[in-house]
């Protein structure tokens, strides 16, 4: 680091990322800068300055030895830091260790006999709580929130014709259960009920797949549709409506073809939504019929609006949000990408399904391929050849939004 980005650093004061310490602080604070960075974003301890950004400069032996063993001894799992020294003045030198973020989360702080999660809020760490430590554990892979009990529901909670209609018709199952206690069995073996404080509760994802109105015990459950006619949010909308369905629709399969006879939230979205993402033509086609003019591809959005579905962190308590605007489509999913997941890791193609449960029953419904692979082979592709833009996604620690643009002119995608 050159000496002029340490002084614009500490000039911008503390931040997420950034931390002052002075040298003469105990193991364990330093442990916790470090947990509670690592548990976030990464980012850097400056050992040798104040809180209010002076300089004062580290006065201790082996500063690096010293660093080295704390984050040895205290911090866990392993972290790799990246230390270096910066010389102020003849007298005054300063630490930096750096800190990416971490992959293998939650990461806790060991002393005296305890282990404490931190996280880091604004330029503060602070114990993580108990939703803050589940969304770490989720995060690091070492819970799968789509297997959690929801709480005051029962095997009466799920749609049973549309659980027999999956294993008989979609998984061609010639074994379906006779009775409730054969259905209760069942469904827990395929981690859509499980069993807490002996009583049998639908999991997560057996609500959400399956449920007859998920919404009533699972607020974050089901999907906020809505629409402006301007490029902004204005007071009143076009239409603004929250859909509570089951995921997957209810299906007759007639040899290799299949016939819809109850909508899922998927059917139910693209039939609200069709009509602000498209329009008819002015002229008719050669057998007098209108075509329809897509705005957007329809296979991108709805491999976007599936992907959202699949994927979105449970811990969050907010639904997904869908907006649609003069010039863009916008879809909100809640929750940061799985642990390492990168967006230019998603648009290359890297697969890290975060439910694995629900990402499976939509591949058995056909609503996803087994490649996983859309945004790479579909939504991207479809984007730029039809619309002449790439697809925008913006990942936060709260939620991942993905933005298509509508097409300007009149070379739209025509569908009948």
């Amino acid at each position: 680091m050159l000496k002029s980005e340490l002084f614009e650093i500490i000039t911008n004061g503390e931040n997420s990322g950034i931390e002052f310490k002075r040298d003469d602080i105990r193991p364990e604070q330093l442990a916790k800068e470090i947990v509670a960075m690592v548990n976030f974003q990464g980012g850097r301890v400056i050992l040798g300055v104040e809180d209010d950004g002076t300089i004062s400069g580290i006065q201790r032996d082996n500063t690096e030895e010293w660093v080295m063993n704390v984050v040895r001894d205290k911090v866990h799992p392993v972290v790799l830091p990246f230390y270096e020294k910066i010389k102020i003045d003849k007298e005054k030198t300063v630490a930096v260790i750096t800190f990416p973020q971490g992959n293998s989360k939650p990461y806790v702080m060991r002393h005296s006999g305890r282990e404490e999660i931190y996280i880091r809020v604004g330029s503060t760490s602070q114990i993580a709580t108990r939703e803050q430590q589940m969304r770490l554990f989720e995060l690091g892979g070492m819970l799968h929130t789509e297997l959690l009990p929801v709480p005051g529901t029962s095997i009466n909670n799920l749609d049973l014709v549309r659980l027999e209609n999956y294993l008989k018709d979609i998984l061609n199952d010639p074994t379906v259960p006779k009775n409730q206690e054969g259905w209760i069995s069942r469904l827990t073996g395929l981690g859509l009920m499980t069993e807490a404080s002996s009583e049998n509760y639908c999991t997560i994802a057996g609500l959400v797949l399956f449920g007859k109105a998920p919404r009533r015990f699972l607020r974050q459950a089901g999907l906020r549709v809505f629409g402006f006619e301007s490029e902004d949010k204005e007071y009143k909308a076009l239409f603004d409506e929250i859909l509570d369905a089951p995921l997957v629709g209810r299906w007759e399969i007639h040899d290799s073809d299949k016939t819809l006879i109850d909508p899922g939230i998927i059917e139910r979205f693209i039939n609200l939504i069709t009509p602000f993402i498209s329009e008819q033509s002015s002229s008719v086609d050669r057998n007098f019929r209108r075509v329809n003019i897509w705005h957007y591809p329809l296979e991108a959005v709805r491999e976007v609006f599936i992907n959202a579905l699949a994927h979105r962190d449970w811990t969050r308590l907010v639904e997904i949000e869908i907006g649609s605007y003069s010039n863009r489509l916008e879809v909100i999913s809640p929750g940061a990408l799985p642990n390492s997941m990168t967006v230019n890791k998603m648009i290359a193609g890297q697969r890290s399904p975060r439910n694995l449960i629900i990402m499976e029953v939509l591949r058995d419904y056909g609503y996803v391929d087994y490649r996983g692979m859309g945004i790479r082979t579909k939504v991207v592709p479809l984007m730029k050849e039809q619309n002449n833009v790439d697809p925008i996604f913006e990942s936060t620690e709260d939620y991942l939004k993905t933005i298509l643009y509508r097409r300007k002119g009149s070379d739209q995608q025509t569908e009948k």
